[in-house]
């Protein structure tokens, strides 16, 4: 690890936790209960990565002595102090790793269920076929995952198979921290079922992943919806038609207006659509926040780069290319069927990159 900025941060953290160990230790402080309880969780919260530090640096001097020990006259003895040196290779490389991953600032919505939402974009009906495949390859995703499982909302077909928009939700854990890079404008390019003449087409397709939020982070006025009902179209057929199970809500101050009839009551269809409604006027504040902090360390969802072209799906190439991180994969069905950990984990690594570049802890 050469990166003298992160070296520092290490230092300063592990400073700070020394520092947090004596004011614990101090009988005038132990009188405090609310700061022993600061203290403690502040401590609590830096020990892993002072831990991880700690044995970073040992293995920086054990490595130091496995080298001197190369300069040996006996041959059994370099040859055990290169094996030595390798093992300590890769661990100070494991090391590395988890240090940049404790860096990272801890988003709070990383372990948060999420809302997909999936809109057919430029290119008509093609558009709507490849806004179905990418439900097809976020909901083989989620099956590929441990505890996590998908729920349809909402969805608007098209009469051949497509959908001019789809809404779904996915619980489990950690689902938000791997599926926030998705957000974006994904591209398509592919001779369509349609085409006659065997052209290529580029078609468009709005993917926003929005982590669900609970009542007490957004504060709605009741007075600020309206509520409509109407028969689904969904599962149920003319008995749901006739309950009106469906719900349209409207937020007025904002003009959003959210549909659910995926449920078979209206309660349930309620308690959905507000849970949607919720996760979008979250995403809105969360935008204005970041833009006022600082436009460069914009969120991918809801800030304005959902516009911007994030991925294309080659078909006549089986290539998939990620713009953010210049990664081509020559996998495409592969990705299609929800093989994409090898996007997320790049896009990951180039966040903790990215946030390590500043020297702030």
């Amino acid at each position: 690890m050469n990166s003298e900025p992160m070296l520092a941060r290490l230092d300063t953290v592990e400073a700070r936790f020394d520092e947090l160990t004596r004011l614990l230790a101090d009988p005038e402080i132990a009188q405090d209960y609310e700061k022993v309880a600061e203290y403690a969780k502040e401590r609590a919260d830096l020990e892993e990565t002072v831990n991880i530090y700690r044995r970073y640096k040992q293995v920086g001097v054990e490595y130091a002595a496995a080298e001197e020990m190369l300069a040996d006259a006996d041959e059994d003895i370099r040859a055990m102090a290169a094996e030595e040196l390798s093992r300590l290779e890769a661990e100070r490389e494991t090391l590395e790793q988890r240090l940049r991953q404790q860096l990272v600032p801890k988003d709070p919505r990383d372990e948060r269920n999420v809302i997909v939402e999936i809109r057919a974009g430029a290119g008509g009906d093609e558009a709507g076929l490849f806004a179905a495949d990418l439900l097809r390859m976020y909901t083989r995703y989620a099956e590929r995952q441990e505890g996590w499982k998908t729920e349809l909302i909402s969805e608007n077909r098209t009469g051949i198979g497509g959908y001019k928009e789809v809404v779904f939700a996915i619980q489990g854990k950690g689902v938000y921290s791997r599926l926030k890079f998705e957000s974006g404008v994904h591209r398509v390019q592919r001779i369509p079922v349609t085409e006659s003449s065997g052209r290529i087409h580029t078609s468009t397709v709005t993917v926003a992943v929005l982590p669900e939020v609970d009542d007490v982070e957004i504060n709605i006025d009741p007075r600020d919806l309206e509520i409509d009902t109407y028969g689904s179209s969904g599962p149920g057929g003319q008995h749901m038609q006739k309950n009106e199970t469906a719900i349209r809500i409207t937020h007025k101050p904002s003009g959003l207006v959210v549909t659910c009839e995926s449920e078979r009551s209206q309660t349930q269809n309620r308690l959905r659509a507000m849970s949607v409604l919720r996760a979008r006027l979250y995403e809105m504040e969360q935008a204005k926040q970041d833009a006022e902090i600082d436009a460069a360390r914009r969120s991918q969802v809801g800030t304005g780069e959902r516009s911007e072209k994030v991925r294309t799906y080659n078909y006549p190439q089986n290539r998939v290319t990620d713009h953010r991180i210049g990664l081509n994969l020559y996998n495409l069905p592969a990705v299609m069927d929800g093989d994409i950990d090898e996007f997320i984990d790049a896009l990951t690594l180039d966040e903790q990159t990215r946030h390590l570049a500043t020297p702030e802890v």
